[in-house]
């Protein structure tokens, strides 16, 4: 929310703001492409690689225009990144590698001096880490801020600012964390908007500017999707969008496109059929569990995508969307498995080795993704899988259909861009 709302307060002040998360998070770039009114993008070492890092940091904060500033958010606590490697994937990690200084939002909510020490852990657990000054969240008083501000001057780190505790704001979460921005519309916009009012009041923005200039310059140059694949030719490729299907990197249809592809969006909600000319198709990740009534209620579309043709390439959501049913509710029928809701949460970082060729993989490709959803298919994979990691198989894999939970970022294996836009062609 700190971070949502500095963007929109910076934006405010006239100036051009880029969005970034750490880590594979779609939702929260969601809410910064509206505070930064442009796209919100990840930056993930897991999914991308270390050297790709600043590349896409750069192609960001350029695009569609220079920025006069680019905010990254972190991801959980400072130093967590993938288990069992250490810092890796981290917020310590992403601000090592673009030499960016650290501004720690602090919840202060039930303390006082300790929040100093918690700090003074922070700034001294990896001296690689320039640790720039915090923004006190969640203050109860005018008091307990004094109070704060005095324990922060005992250890030399500058206090950028103070947010008090209010219900005013508010972004509701569900099973998987936030909702989506793009299912509140209006109610996330004002929420936005309120964000910006508090941050506004309570932050030194100049103070954050100054802290920003002091990062470095950074050596290399943009990524540039036309530099990443060949153009195959061109061709009509539909990616579901709406309420339903909101996750997605931007980096995927910048790939897409530079390799031939006319890239439309079709909402499984609400269109009733493909659009003209579609050869292939894209169903990312979302929450089709939540609107599998009305995804089920449009049958025209389901029965489009049963009858179509061409490669699908589905993720998580779009498993779902291909499956015979969701807890019960019909979709598309694609793909011979049922698929239930469940209380078990699977999430975390995967390697994995593509165990048949499709559309978006040749086998024995080795790549690197992430887990994130309640939702058990059955069969778990198909007589050809998708996907081989922790010693199972997993999603469905064939000529025509790549579909499996697995979430990658294309960035990070750009020639499955290229191998779609062939396949569409095929």
């Amino acid at each position: 929310m700190i971070a949502t709302g500095l963007l929109a307060a910076l934006r405010r002040a006239g100036l051009q703001v880029s969005g970034h998360k750490v880590g594979p998070d779609y939702i929260d770039p969601g809410y910064h492409a509206l505070a930064s009114g442009r796209p919100g993008r990840n930056l993930d070492p897991w999914l991308v690689g270390e050297h790709r890092v600043v590349p896409l940091l750069l192609h960001g904060a350029i695009t569609p225009a220079p920025a006069d500033i680019a905010v990254i958010e972190g991801v959980m606590g400072l130093y967590d990144g993938a288990v069992g490697r250490g810092s890796f994937a981290s917020t310590a990690h992403v601000a090592a590698l673009v030499e960016a200084p650290v501004v720690v939002v602090l919840d202060t909510a039930a303390q006082g001096r300790t929040a100093a020490a918690l700090v003074h852990g922070l700034r001294s657990f990896d001296p690689a880490v320039r640790l720039g000054g915090v923004i006190l969240n969640r203050v109860g008083s005018p008091r307990h801020e004094t109070l704060l501000r005095a324990a922060m001057a005992e250890i030399g780190v500058p206090v950028l600012g103070s947010v008090a505790r209010t219900d005013s704001v508010e972004t509701p979460s569900r099973h998987l964390g936030l909702i989506p921005a793009a299912e509140r519309a209006a109610v996330a916009e004002q929420a936005v908007a309120d964000l910006a009012d508090l941050v506004t009041a309570g932050v030194d923005l100049d103070a954050v500017l100054t802290l920003a200039r002091s990062a470095p310059a950074l050596d290399g140059e943009p990524w540039d999707a036309a530099a990443e694949v060949a153009p195959v030719g061109e061709v009509t490729i539909a990616v579901a969008g709406g309420a339903a299907f909101t996750f997605g990197y931007a980096e995927t249809t910048e790939l897409l496109t530079a390799a031939g592809a006319r890239v439309v969006t079709v909402d499984p909600l609400t269109d009733s059929t493909l659009p003209a000319d579609t050869r292939g198709l894209i169903l990312g990740g979302g929450f089709p569990e939540v609107h599998a009534e009305r995804l089920s209620a449009n049958a025209a579309l389901r029965s489009a995508v049963a009858l179509f043709d061409g490669p699908i390439a589905a993720e998580c959501a779009g498993l779902l969307y291909l499956c015979r049913s969701l807890d019960g509710i019909p979709m598309s029928g694609v793909l011979p498995a049922a698929a239930t809701m469940t209380p078990r949460l699977t999430l975390g970082y995967r390697e994995a080795v593509a165990a048949a060729d499709s559309p978006v993989a040749a086998a024995g490709d080795v790549v690197r993704g992430h887990d994130f959803h309640r939702t058990a298919t059955d069969p778990g994979a198909g007589e050809a899988a998708a996907w081989r990691y922790d010693d199972a198989d997993h999603g469905f894999a064939g000529r025509r259909v790549h579909a499996a939970y697995l979430h990658t970022h294309w960035a990070g294996r750009p020639a499955a861009a290229e191998r779609f836009v062939a396949a569409c062609h095929g």
